[in-house]
């Protein structure tokens, strides 16, 4: 039976991260994935339209700059290239042929601002000062365990040191628009429909709809991209994790993928026995196709029919979905039965929510012409195609279509974030052709009027591509073709449940030192040698590597 020091149960990029880190520091580590590649939601295939690479989850990625970890693992050395969205974020005003563009550089985005409203121009730089101090301090504490103590010993050193933290943490009306919605404050903060409604849909990304409670900086935290900018990894948003992946295997860590873990169970064995076999026993089913190889790309291994495995490992790392992995779990052999039953019972209940949105990927002719712009990076290319484009007339539009997923129906208006990074990267498309990937938000997996989803894919995804109609008539008749990623379909390719893309509701209760539990915060389980990253834990979901990143200190703190 082969043993480890550590088994990293999915191969997201937390997983990858946390796993690259631990066998660099010289642990033995292997690997366990599910699908037939690795990536989890940070994954791309050329397999899904001919001649075209398509993200089957992230694609922009964002606060993964702002962490140590592409320069800790030199992921350069294995591959990975960036490429700047520049700007990072475009709102075409519908029936204008203008637009709001969001640079990485604040004088031009108050520039393109100040056309449109130049009050709302030099209230933008007073946001972006004012929330973007407020959320480097934040955004600390999202590189170490959320423990109280962390967090306000991070909060207490800023104010220390700094008089601008001391004055921003000292304020009770900064206190009152973080406990406020980030659609109140808003409206606080500037005037012109337009800005509103480009900022209302760029904050509802993490999920809360504008008027929840707590959400305030769910707007703040987007000043923090003009400090890190918006970035794409050059061949898809899977080149991070192709490169995740061959940096681990340089380390001599390994991965088996189409390995389904079906059991974790503690090995029950005198403590002599289990320092020699390891503390834990993962059985998973799996044709057993290890990658082995750096010069190869990995691929989809031919199929050799399914084998029940058995690993062992001194300590097991949870990587994927947070339910998932405790409906794995046996109770240890001696432990408190009823104790580990409450546990179970408590996982259970933490909320995932009734999905999140859907996303068409497709293969198209041109791209969309919101109408003048700055010349693009590419010859027939506009400088917005590079960004995220802002698909919502207004915010009663946008709250319309979280009221439609409120009842559990899909939105009549669906709000659109479009992609076009084939302006960027050539190396997505056909010469001459292009992606098209559209986000619509608000999409709920269980729906309350009796539909199917595999019954009413081809309708919504049209929904979404007509939207981008109404904003670039040229795109009409344009697709090529295209493949829908229903809530349901994102269930059963990724595994996120419920096709919530943050695991968990990313709502105030369920952050910090309350995600996913109290007890479970600080990526330890009470079950010894069982740790937990991804998603499912602090500081949430998106590409930020950073609860991997915290996983893997706190082992290699425990052994120190």
């Amino acid at each position: 039976m082969a043993q480890y020091d550590v088994i990293v149960v999915g191969a997201g990029h937390n997983g990858l991260t946390c796993a690259c880190y631990l066998a660099k520091a010289g642990y033995k580590v292997l690997v366990l994935e599910r699908r037939h590649i690795v990536g989890g939601a940070v994954c791309t295939q050329d397999d899904l339209i001919p001649g075209y690479r398509l993200d089957v989850g992230s694609s922009a990625h964002i606060m993964i700059h702002l962490t140590p970890v592409l320069r800790d693992l030199e992921l350069h050395r294995f591959g990975l290239e960036y490429l700047e969205m520049d700007p990072w974020a475009y709102h075409p005003i519908l029936g204008t042929g203008t637009g709001i563009s969001f640079y990485r550089d604040l004088d031009r985005t108050c520039e393109s601002i100040a056309k449109i409203s130049p009050k709302d121009a030099e209230a933008y730089r007073d946001f972006v000062r004012h929330w973007g101090e407020l959320n480097e301090g934040i955004f600390e504490t999202f590189l170490k365990p959320p423990t109280p103590g962390k967090i306000f010993g991070t909060i207490f050193k800023r104010n220390l040191l700094n008089w601008r933290s001391r004055k921003l943490w000292s304020s009770l009306d900064t206190t009152r628009q973080l406990m406020a919605p980030y659609g109140q404050v808003i409206d606080e903060l500037f005037e012109h429909p337009a800005v509103k409604t480009a900022l209302a849909w760029l904050s509802a990304q993490s999920g809360p709809a504008p008027g929840e409670m707590a959400s305030g900086d769910m707007l703040g935290w987007n000043a923090m991209i003009h400090k890190s900018g918006a970035k794409r990894a050059k061949g898809g948003s899977g080149a991070l994790t192709q490169a995740m992946a061959k940096c681990l295997q340089s380390h001599g860590g390994e991965i088996i993928c189409n390995a389904e873990v079906t059991a974790l169970v503690a090995n029950n064995l005198s403590p002599r026995m289990k320092r020699k076999y390891g503390g834990w026993l993962l059985t998973y089913k799996s044709p057993i196709v290890a990658i082995t190889s750096l010069e190869k790309p990995l691929e989809k291994p031919s199929e050799v029919g399914n084998t029940q495995c058995s690993v062992t490992a001194d300590k097991v790392v949870g990587a994927c979905h947070l339910h998932t992995l405790f409906k794995m779990i046996g109770p240890a052999p001696g432990s408190d039965m009823q104790a580990f039953a409450s546990l179970q019972k408590r996982v259970a209940r933490t909320r995932i929510g009734n999905g999140f949105g859907m996303i068409v990927r497709h293969a198209v002719e041109e791209l969309p012409d919101y109408g003048d712009g700055p010349t693009g990076p590419r010859p027939g290319t506009k400088d917005y195609h590079t960004s995220l484009q802002l698909l919502c007339p207004s915010i009663g539009y946008l709250n319309s279509s979280h009221r439609d997923f409120s009842f559990g129906l899909p939105p009549q208006k669906p709000s659109v974030v479009a992609m076009s990074f084939s302006a960027l990267d050539p190396t997505l498309a056909p010469e001459g052709k292009h992606t098209l990937f559209t986000w619509g938000q608000y999409h709920p997996y269980e729906l309350s009027n009796g539909e199917k989803w595999d019954d009413i894919r081809e309708r919504e995804a049209d929904k979404l591509y007509d939207l981008v109609c109404q904003y670039a008539p040229n795109m009409r008749g344009k697709m090529i073709d295209r493949y829908i990623q229903t809530p349901l379909d994102i269930e059963r390719t990724l595994g996120l449940l419920r096709a919530n893309v943050m695991h968990l509701e990313m709502s105030l209760d369920q952050m910090f030192m309350f995600r996913p539990l109290p007890e479970l915060s600080t990526y330890k389980t009470p079950l010894p040698g069982l740790y937990l990253t991804g998603a499912s834990t602090h500081p949430g979901g998106g590409v930020f590597a950073a609860s991997g990143y915290n996983t893997a200190r706190v082992i290699l703190r425990e052994k120190r």
